[in-house]
């Protein structure tokens, strides 16, 4: 049965008037299961005007009522992990355990988030000049939104609209029109936690409703997470309406092999960060720098029998499996024809996943798990984010030959070293451009109490997600010089007033 998904808006869901609508896939069977709303602009406007009527209300809410209701929100997504987990893997592809993990990810900042009445908190100095105190305080934006991507369908929008939410915004959610199913679900337990209505408004849709967010006069703030180009795009045309915006694009993290690391524990780190969730990571590790020939030669043969190994399955077929379909027909012929790039620009091909097929499930979008070895900086599986389960091993003479790599590549989300040596470490951690880094650590994502942010072509605006920065995101801050009429001098003052 195909479902017809709508809008969440004033607490209510409500079908879209636009009458045009997007596929919903299975990607395990390639089957269209739903039917997602492409919304207007006025739909937009809409969701808008609901959350800037709510928002004043909230505001006044004091933060440890707000957070009380973030708490109730956790207790719900625990009680209903299985029920997210499931419908994030019907429409994304996922294994259930990845699943899961996307829906916990989301909840440990939610979790953070409960703390808002001391991450609110202003400060204050008492006779900071002859009789005058100074005191600051944060205060919300207002109407806020969230752009948010496919693959991590229920992670990224707590991490958009927990902290938003618990500063004192309103928020509008528009999510990935791929798997739309999870954020409505997400919204209605926001609701049950005792949400009002009006602050958490789900609009999906396509570049419509985007740029309708864009525009929109009463929306303050902005923060999107996807590809570069897009992310751009956003953060160009949102900044010139005066909003405040960051973005967050793409990738391509690279591991760095030195001779003295544990080859074992390096290979099993590749195949969990490499190939996990289908490469469809925006942390995911697709660059091993083998640095020196007799590491590469030892890495290769560890990776092959691995990568051979690699279970694939849909979510149907158990928790055993290691990874399932790409999202799309689509993204698979794209992988695809980047792997049959790199076969021709000249690339070994070890391990080759091209004609994988499962019984029964001819129609999904399945590829095997690919192994290149001899990858070079010329080569399109290099310069592209391949956002697939494909693994380039490149070669390094020397230590600085290998972070050269890393450093001089367009991107700078997450990086990672896997060495016995703490000087190495220490001096890579110190040196390394690149905003996420991991020592002995495959995928470098920082816990929900630090921020999580790319740097060059990786991250656009001043502020990174989640951690502090979200709540200095999503609040602006307001200081306030004060002076009684007892300390007030007679006559006028001519001269800029100082603290003598």
């Amino acid at each position: 049965m195909v479902t017809e998904i709508g809008n969440l808006i004033g607490g209510k869901q409500v079908p879209s008037t636009s009458n045009r609508t997007g596929d919903v896939f299975n990607p395990a069977t390639g089957e269209v299961i739903a039917k997602v709303a492409l919304s207007s602009a006025p739909e937009l406007a809409e969701a808008v005007e609901n959350a800037k009527k709510a928002q004043p209300a909230w505001a006044a809410t004091n933060p440890q009522k707000r957070a009380r209701v973030i708490m109730k929100f956790v207790e719900l997504l625990n009680r209903d992990m299985d029920k997210l987990a499931e419908a994030l893997s019907r429409e994304h592809g996922k294994t259930m355990p990845d699943a899961k993990g996307d829906v916990i990810r989301g909840l440990e900042v939610a979790e953070f988030c409960i703390g808002a009445p001391h991450l609110l908190k202003g400060e204050f100095t008492e006779g900071a000049g002859p009789n005058i105190d100074i005191y600051s305080m944060r205060q919300p934006l207002g109407v806020v939104a969230g752009i948010t991507p496919f693959n991590f369908p229920a992670m990224i929008p707590m991490w958009k609209f927990c902290p938003a939410i618990a500063a004192g915004n309103a928020f509008i959610l528009k999510p990935s029109e791929r798997n739309p199913t999870v954020p409505i679900m997400l919204a209605e337990l926001m609701l049950e936690a005792g949400l009002p209505e009006g602050i958490l408004n789900v609009v999906n849709g396509d570049k419509e409703v985007v740029d309708a967010l864009l525009d929109h006069q009463d929306v303050t703030a902005i923060g999107f997470v996807g590809s570069t180009p897009i992310a751009e795009y956003i953060y160009t045309r949102g900044c010139a309406n005066g909003k405040r915006v960051q973005c967050f694009g793409s990738a391509k993290n690279h591991m760095i092999i030195m001779p003295d690391a544990d080859l074992d524990q390096t290979a099993d780190a590749l195949i969990g960060a490499g190939y996990g969730a289908a490469g469809e990571r925006c942390m995911a590790i697709s660059v091993a720098v083998a640095v020196g020939e007799k590491t590469g030669d030892e890495l290769i043969a560890k990776l092959k029998p691995r990568v051979e190994a690699l279970k694939i399955a849909p979510y149907t077929d158990g928790d055993d499996a290691d990874f399932g379909p790409l999202i799309t027909k689509a993204a698979r012929d794209r992988v695809l024809g980047l792997v049959n790039s790199g076969v021709e620009q000249g690339a070994d091909l070890v391990v080759d996943g091209r004609d994988f097929s499962m019984q029964g499930y001819e129609n999904g979008n399945f590829i095997g798990g690919c192994l290149f070895d001899n990858v070079t900086t010329d080569m399109d599986i290099y310069k592209e984010e391949i956002f697939g389960p494909v693994l380039n091993v490149m070669r390094a003479d020397t230590y600085e030959d290998g972070i050269r790599l890393p450093m001089e590549n367009e991107f700078g989300n997450g990086v990672s070293i896997y060495t016995r040596d703490g000087d190495t470490a220490r001096d890579f951690a110190s040196r390394i451009n690149v905003g996420m880094v991991g020592v002995n650590v495959p995928i470098p994502v920082p816990l929900a109490y630090y921020t999580f942010g790319g740097w060059k072509k990786s991250g656009f605006g001043d502020l990174n997600q989640h951690g502090p920065d979200a709540f200095r995101f999503y609040t602006k801050t307001k200081t306030v010089t004060s002076r009684w009429p007892s300390g007030i001098k007679e006559g006028a003052e001519f001269v800029i007033p100082t603290m003598d």
